[in-house]
């Protein structure tokens, strides 16, 4: 592992910035209509769990990476086997949220240019952060995180002065009853974006203290939901639940309605700086645990020798999981949290964990016994 350190302030911050990430792009819980944003927010609450056990993991085991306690946890062999799951599956996201930020950008920005170059440069820049190392992407991370912010309260203060929100396209609430929020949760929103923390068992062994990693990480993914979630409502508000659903980057279209003094419109491309931040720090982070997760399953001395030839893999992967964005977008609203995310995030880190805890108690109670016969 990289023997670089960061603090529990930037740990915070990086959480915040990669649960936004795609989440503002692309919010989910639509399937929830006009009650997507209580969708958002209980699937904030349920992605506490996940958190929770991997944080608990960390606790287990602070002084070893995530290939160290899987081998006292699983054997060697099993452990590699894993490991080398959990980095594909983790290339695999970094491509799918590449691919979400590219088809962003040819909609709103360069429709005339191929999307691989679009991917290309944002690899690239993701690519120099990486090599750089956790501590400067996590200084970087600070640095943004205020941008975001201000970005985002700006359109906020914007969009109420223009006079586009109605408030009654998010009545009647639980019109159709809580069955489709639960749905939404458990099929949706409890996985993107809060059970992709899963990301930060790469990271917890870069903190320099253990302490607050619980407390600081709660927070963010509170903080993240309650933003994401205001997005939904805004959102609802604005272009009412129908066009919401058939929107594909649905904020930008929120902000595209921002008209204030007959002159102050057109802000989409100003504000598509901030969802780039989001992307920029979730590409940057899934390419850096695929780099250390690589660099220490193949013994490479140096992690930085391996990421341009990893990024270049996902560069080719983000063009070829689908054909359109329709395609795409489908395949990661429906199909990929049930059938990816649910054992990568849940369930196979409980199992995990439960093997921790009665490891940790059988230790417990062999100590004693160890002294008494001594």
């Amino acid at each position: 592992m990289e023997k670089a350190k960061i603090n529990i302030r930037q740990l915070f911050v990086m959480i915040v910035l990669f649960e936004l990430g795609s989440s503002l792009l692309i919010p989910p819980g639509a399937m929830a209509g006009r009650d997507a944003w209580l969708a958002i927010l209980l699937g904030c609450a349920a992605g506490l769990i996940p958190y929770y056990i991997y944080q608990g993991l960390y606790q287990y085991y602070p002084e070893n990476s995530p290939k160290g306690y899987l081998n006292d946890l699983l054997g060697k062999k099993l452990s590699w086997i894993i490991s080398f799951i959990y980095i594909l599956y983790f290339a695999y996201i970094a491509a799918r949220v590449l691919r979400d930020f590219g088809e962003m950008l040819l909609t709103f920005a360069y429709e005339d240019t191929p999307i691989i170059v679009v991917n290309a440069l944002l690899v690239i820049v993701c690519l120099y952060a990486v090599k750089k190392g956790i501590e400067v992407l996590a200084r970087a991370s600070e640095l943004l995180f205020g941008a975001v912010l201000l970005l985002g309260v700006t359109g906020l203060i914007l969009i109420i002065a223009s006079g586009s929100i109605d408030i009654h396209y998010l009545k009647p609430v639980l019109a159709d009853g809580i069955a489709p929020v639960f749905r939404a949760v458990f099929s949706q929103t409890m996985y993107v974006p809060f059970g992709e923390l899963v990301l930060f068992v790469v990271i917890f062994p870069s903190l320099n203290d253990r302490k607050g990693v619980k407390k600081a990480g709660m927070l963010a993914i509170g903080l993240s939901g309650i933003l994401i979630a205001l997005s939904s409502a805004v959102n609802i508000s604005v272009l009412d639940v129908d066009i919401m659903v058939r929107s594909q980057f649905p904020l930008l279209s929120t902000i595209r309605t921002i008209k204030v003094a007959e002159f102050l419109d057109r802000l989409d491309v100003f504000f598509m700086l901030g969802l780039i931040i989001g992307g920029f720090v979730k590409v940057s982070l899934f390419l850096y645990a695929v780099v250390i997760g690589a660099s220490t399953l193949f013994k490479v001395k140096n992690p930085s020798q391996i990421a341009m030839p990893i990024g270049c893999v996902v560069l080719v992967l983000s063009i070829t999981i689908a054909t359109n964005i329709s395609e795409h977008l489908n395949e990661g609203l429906n199909v990929v949290p049930l059938y990816i995310h649910l054992p990568f995030q849940v369930l196979f880190p409980l199992l995990l964990f439960l093997l921790a805890v009665m490891k940790n108690r059988k230790k417990k109670k062999n100590k004693p016994a160890e002294k008494n016969r001594q």
